[in-house]
């Protein structure tokens, strides 16, 4: 880091580490989307803030508040890491957020970020669960946040995190007990579907599907994260092939499943032409997350 770290209140601050993670050439996506937010999460987190602190010029804001030397130097120290290692801020604060929920997480799981988390945050695949819906599989759980939210959504049905990764299990066992759901949310080990036989009323997967090209060109940040977890082939379909179909005989009668692709819709409908899904409305738009029914699957 060639420039220092200045100011003297913690609004100033925010705005010179904006400036020099900015200039660092570094890349966002896991839990921020630019400079200045990834600032002001790593600013307030060494500082022992609130993260929702108000940073605006309002008066009593926290932006108003002094920053001593020595805070500056520790702050700066954090910065200094992030640009230095190139590792995901979340893995430096141990902290992840996702829909407002806080979870653990470390270089054992993927930064959680799916898309799915919205959908069972605003109900938009309420409709097509019903009275038949009671249990739950978040495959691919990594760190266990969609276990947990989808545990919060629907405290009626009891909620299966499974994984290939011993290691990602350690972490969503945390999270497990950080937030008391050890009595609603199962833990298992599994090589995809090999080891759950269900019958599954719903399967929530974001699985991995970066197809190889991509994968050759990730930044650092992305590549700090375990590779199984992102890495799926050379059209980035090889684990959702064998899904789809492994899944039918594994889901209850009216059963969905809902999958995150990212921006592989192309290779999707590529590889399952004759396949009718839903695809469902997110924040990043109508092609990132699709569900589709044990009907669906079943035809030939």
């Amino acid at each position: 880091m060639s420039a220092v770290l200045t100011g003297g209140t913690v609004g100033a601050v925010v705005q010179s580490a904006a400036a020099l993670l900015a200039s660092a050439g570094l890349a966002f996506g896991h839990g921020t989307a630019n400079a200045h937010d990834e600032a002001a999460w790593l600013v307030l987190w060494r500082l022992g803030l609130p993260l929702d602190s108000d940073l605006s010029d309002a008066p009593g804001a926290v932006s108003a508040q002094g920053v001593s030397a020595e805070q500056l130097v520790q702050v700066q120290a954090l910065l200094q890491e992030r640009i230095d290692t190139r590792k995901p801020a979340a893995y430096l604060t141990r902290e992840a957020w996702l829909q407002g929920v806080s979870f653990y997480v470390d270089e054992r799981a993927i930064v959680p970020r799916s898309f799915i988390a919205e959908l069972l945050a605003d109900g938009s695949v309420d409709e097509f669960l019903g009275e038949h819906t009671h249990r739950v599989l978040d495959l691919c759980t990594g760190n266990g946040s969609l276990a947990v939210l989808a545990a919060m959504a629907w405290p009626e049905i009891t909620v299966t995190g499974a994984d290939i990764s011993p290691d990602a299990l350690e972490v969503a066992r945390i999270n497990v007990d950080r937030h008391g759901l050890q009595d609603r949310i199962t833990l298992q080990l599994s090589d995809g579907l090999a080891a759950l036989p269900g019958p599954w009323d719903l399967i929530l997967c974001n699985p991995p599907y970066v197809n190889a090209n991509s994968m050759a060109k990730l930044p650092a940040e992305y590549r700090a994260e375990p590779e199984l977890a992102l890495a799926g082939g050379s059209d980035g379909m090889d684990f959702i092939r064998q899904l789809l179909k492994d899944a039918p005989a594994r889901m209850g009668e009216n059963a969905v499943l809902l999958l995150e692709i990212g921006n592989e819709r192309e290779h999707f409908e590529a590889a399952f032409p004759r396949l009718p899904v839903y695809w469902i409305d997110t924040s990043a738009g109508e092609d990132q997350v699709l569900l589709i029914t044990r009907e669906a699957l079943l035809q030939p």
